[in-house]
């Protein structure tokens, strides 16, 4: 009569037993995938931050550029180098833990009317280390001596200039810093492009570097 409560616990215990076992199992099996998902929605979230993030940055820039003037009520304020290079500062700052000064490529262009009214590029300054890569719309002088340089931007939405001003066209370049996915994404480049009419005049001929002078940021 005392065996069967004992068999009736063993057979209880044993059941716990093989439950447990195959709970373990289960989560052998499905952990890794759990992981894969969780990891690899971290590193697309990543992704679409870092787009944001440098979208931001690259109207920042073109803003700041179209405001910067120095001179005063006697002369018509000019550009010069050194307001260029604090720029550029200010966008390694903005950039933060992206680094866009390592990993990425900023090119500021000044697009203008030149004396034929054709669009031309009258110069372009660059700043950060990311190779190859050079403007997509044109390199300084484009369009000085002609009339068929349609603007900066896509085909068909091309940016331009108005006579007696200046449209700051910003191109930011990144390459994309993954988190733990590196080889399944893939290299990845983030680009985007801004562009503001400089707001007040400006003496346009060139950009100025007084002395001190500073090393400008050439592409």
């Amino acid at each position: 009569m005392k065996r069967a409560p004992l068999r009736r616990l063993r057979q209880l215990f044993g059941r716990r037993s093989d439950d447990r076992g195959v709970v373990i199992i289960e989560l052998a099996y499905t952990l890794p995938l759990v992981m894969l998902v969780g990891f690899g929605g971290m590193e697309m979230a990543n992704l679409t931050l870092a787009n944001t993030r440098i979208s931001q940055l690259t109207l920042s820039v073109a803003d700041n550029a179209s405001r910067v003037a120095s001179g005063t009520n006697l002369v018509t304020p000019q550009i010069r180098e050194v307001d260029i290079n604090e720029i550029f500062t200010g966008a390694q700052l903005q950039s933060g833990d992206l680094n866009v000064q390592a990993h990425g490529r900023i090119i500021l262009s000044s697009l203008e009317v030149n004396a034929l009214g054709g669009q031309w590029i009258r110069w372009q300054r660059c700043y950060g280390n990311r190779p190859s890569s050079p403007s997509s719309y044109g390199v300084q002088g484009t369009g000085a001596l002609t009339t068929t340089f349609p603007g900066m931007g896509p085909a068909g939405k091309e940016v331009k200039a108005v006579p007696g001003s200046a449209v700051m066209f910003v191109e930011v370049h990144y390459t994309y810093q993954p988190l733990l996915f590196g080889s399944w994404l893939g290299p990845r480049n983030v680009w985007s492009t801004a562009a503001f009419t400089v707001r007040e005049s400006r003496d346009l001929t060139q950009i100025y570097n007084p002395a001190p002078s500073v090393t400008a940021s050439s592409c």
